[in-house]
């Protein structure tokens, strides 16, 4: 496994991977979605239940992608390996954008079931709101230093420091009792929803799960074979 850490080994392990998770995400995608859209209408919520397909996977995906992020920034701090940034650079983009979508979908589905579209006391709405600026943050720190190694350092910092939102935000319908429920599908017990809506939610989790990962490894491959070639023109504008 830590062979992998090897640029060559990587790219040369991934290769074959990346086309096969693309194409599972797709299909366990399509999957997903028909099941979403055949599940039954909810007592209470109705047609509005089916956000919950896009909003909890999504959710679930922006704390997975930081999770990466961070461990990654601690491998390339500690240890200063450029695959480890590589990484962590590559996890930004995607977790940003899934955990926007989680933000714009909680938005449409508080708004039918709070009466409101944003609540600025719920724990579990500004904790992930505060995971999108670390997101932001983070991109934004890594464009605005020119220096790539002092800018992957600086970045690194700051992904390690947002990795102490990430319980805050798996906790906080526990430790504050705001608008958000309880969770009904990590829970001691089991899940509480029924199955009718737990089975499309899982095959949702398992497509988007399998989307990030083909995004993931696309985009550290790409950010891998960029540097490259960077290094290849500094190094014949120094030869010329």
């Amino acid at each position: 496994m830590f062979g992998l850490a090897n640029p060559d080994r990587f790219l040369r392990f991934t290769r074959p991977l990346t086309p096969v998770l693309w194409g599972l995400a797709a299909v366990l995608l399509a999957a997903a979605t028909w099941f979403s859209f055949i599940a039954p209408e909810d007592y209470q919520q109705g047609d509005t239940v089916r956000i919950m397909f896009v909003h909890v996977p999504a959710a679930t995906l922006g704390l997975m992608a930081y999770a990466a992020l961070g461990v990654s920034s601690f491998f390339a701090l500690v240890f200063r390996h450029p695959l480890a940034d590589a990484a962590a650079r590559a996890a930004a983009l995607p977790g940003a954008a899934f955990t926007a979508l989680a933000l714009v979908t909680g938005s449409l589905w508080g708004k039918p079931m709070w009466g409101a579209w944003w609540a600025w006391g719920d724990a579990r709405l500004m904790s992930v709101l505060i995971l999108f600026l670390f997101y932001l943050g983070y991109m934004a720190l890594r464009a605005s230093i020119d220096d790539e190694a002092k800018a992957a350092r600086a970045a690194a910092v700051l992904g390690l420091v947002g990795l102490i939102n990430l319980p805050i935000v798996k906790f906080s319908v526990d430790w504050w009792n705001t608008l958000h429920q309880p969770a009904s599908l990590l829970r001691a017990d089991g899940p509480s929803m029924s199955a009718v809506f737990l089975t499309p939610l899982l095959m949702m989790m398992a497509a988007w799960t399998a989307l990030f990962l083909a995004i993931w490894l696309t985009s550290i491959r790409t950010e891998i074979i960029r540097r490259r070639v960077l290094s290849i023109r500094a190094r014949r504008a120094l030869e010329a």
